[in-house]
Order: C-alpha cells, then sequence, then structure tokens
C-alpha cells in the first residue's frame, strides 16, 4: 500500500490540479470532450499559515473543448469543492460573480462576447436522492415546448445564460468503482484524513501520473503545515456550528413553550 496525501485539503487539490497534463486529463474525462488547451487561473486569498489563517481556493480554467461534431468552443470551467452544505451560498455568489466578470470574455469578429461556463463540484457529502452515484452529469437540451422534440445546434445567447454541471460525491466513491475514472477519483478521503491509503497496482495506469503529484504533495513540509492548519479551523467552524445548533434547539423550544402558555391563558380567558 502506498499513501498519498488527500486532495480532499484545499491545498492539496489546488497542487494537484496545478499540474497541467494531470488537470486536463481529469477534465477532459469528467466532461466526456476533447480539450486542446487548457489556462490555469487559480483564485485565492492570501493566508499565513502561522496565524492559523486558511487559503481558499477557487479554481479556474479557460479552456478550448472540441464538441463531438468537431466544433471548438472556448468555455471557463470552474472547479468547486464542498465539505458542508451551507458552502451553496459561497457557490452561488461567486458564480454571479463569474457571469459578471469582464475577465470571463473573448473578442470574437470584432465582438465581445461572454464565455460559457461549465461548472465541476466536488461534494463531501451525499444528495438527498442520488448519493448512491459518483458522478453526476448534469446537461441541458434545448425542446421545442409544443411538441417536446429536442433541438439541434448550440445558441450561443442560451450557451453564455445557462451551464452545465459536472457533480462528484467524493462519499459514494468509495462504494462503487465502475470504470478508470471512479477509480481514480476514489483517492478523495471525507475527513480530516491528511494520507491516504492506495494499491498502486490496482490504480488504473491513465491516472498514475496522479500518484505520483500526490506522493510529492504528502512529502511536502509546507503542504502538511497548510493541511494542519485547514483541520484547525474546520474543527472550529464544526464547534461554531455545533453551538449555533443548539441555541436555535433551544429557541425553537421556548417558542413551542410561549406558544402552550398562551394557548392556555386564551382557554382561561374564554372560561
Amino acid at each position: 500500500m502506498t499513501k498519498v496525501a488527500n486532495p480532499i485539503y484545499d491545498v492539496v487539490f489546488k497542487y494537484l490540479l496545478s499540474d497541467n497534463k494531470i488537470a486536463k486529463l481529469l477534465i477532459s474525462d469528467l466532461l466526456g470532450v476533447e480539450i486542446n488547451s487548457l489556462e490555469f487561473r487559480p483564485q485565492e486569498f492570501t493566508t499565513d499559515p502561522d496565524n492559523k489563517t486558511l487559503t481558499v481556493y477557487r479554481i479556474d480554467f479557460k479552456a478550448e473543448i472540441v464538441l463531438s461534431n468537431g466544433e471548438k468552443l472556448v468555455v471557463l470551467i470552474e472547479i468547486q469543492k464542498a465539505k458542508f452544505t451551507t458552502d451553496l451560498i459561497r457557490f452561488r455568489k461567486y458564480l454571479s460573480e463569474q457571469y459578471g466578470s469582464k475577465q470571463n470574455t473573448i473578442e470574437q469578429d470584432d465582438k465581445i462576447l461572454p464565455l460559457p461556463i461549465i461548472t465541476i463540484y466536488f461534494l463531501g457529502y451525499g444528495l438527498n436522492y442520488n448519493k448512491n452515484i459518483p458522478i453526476i452529469r448534469v446537461k441541458r437540451q434545448y425542446l421545442d415546448n409544443y411538441n417536446g422534440d429536442v433541438l439541434q445546434g448550440k445558441e450561443r445567447f442560451i450557451e453564455t445564460l445557462t451551464h452545465d454541471s459536472i457533480i462528484v460525491q467524493i462519499p459514494a466513491l468509495k462504494k462503487q468503482r465502475r470504470n478508470d475514472l471512479e477509480k481514480a477519483l476514489s483517492v478523495f478521503e471525507v475527513g480530516k484524513v491528511q494520507e491516504v491509503s492506495i494499491n498502486e497496482e490496482d490504480y488504473p495506469d491513465r491516472y498514475k501520473t496522479v500518484v505520483r503529484q500526490l506522493l510529492k504533495a504528502i512529502a511536502d513540509d509546507t503542504i502538511r503545515k497548510t493541511m494542519d492548519v485547514e483541520d484547525e479551523i474546520l474543527e472550529d467552524l464544526e464547534r461554531k456550528e455545533r453551538l449555533i445548533s443548539r441555541q436555535q434547539q433551544e429557541l425553537a423550544e421556548k417558542d413551542e413553550l410561549i406558544k402552550k402558555l398562551q394557548d392556555k391563558l386564551n382557554k382561561l380567558k374564554k372560561n
């Protein structure tokens, strides 16, 4: 068994995807398209591990992809990780910023046009109804409202105002590894587990570069230190969430007690 760094950690995740060949391989297989070029555009908040602050990475790629019909398309690919359901608000806020950013445009035919956006989400928890499916692909269709027929051709107006998504449910990867991609992504481990044990012999040859990159990460002292900081901050966040949950429960119980007392007073007044 070989021990590698767990890419559920932000610092390891960024380190993994900063390798252009690895990023191109994983994103291409997740989207099911050929990628001609990939420009890494990490968005991050600079932090200092010594002061127990955490770097939050929002990773974007500007990519030229090749569609099944041979058409080439330049898109923005946004990759996010979520450990808590509360991350949804952050995702929505950031997505709105992406749609409004002038940086996410391209000049074509003497016009400034917005880039279509594709989102990839790695979830550290399962969805409500499809929690056993490791990778969910959300693909849009154009439908004729009159008869429901699927319409052909990609309209720029529609493509730039709506987007496809890929949802990777990390817990489900431990239950089902039906192809090489699911096996490769099973290196993600939920929880505060800095090292993940894998059997290199069973790991798909196509993704051996992922193992090598994560081996480098686990041997890097700065990355390890940042992982420790992330653990400490997440523990603080979890304590705060538990405290807020208890306070909300106590308030709900008080409201229920007040309501019962008010009902009794109303009955006494009627009598």
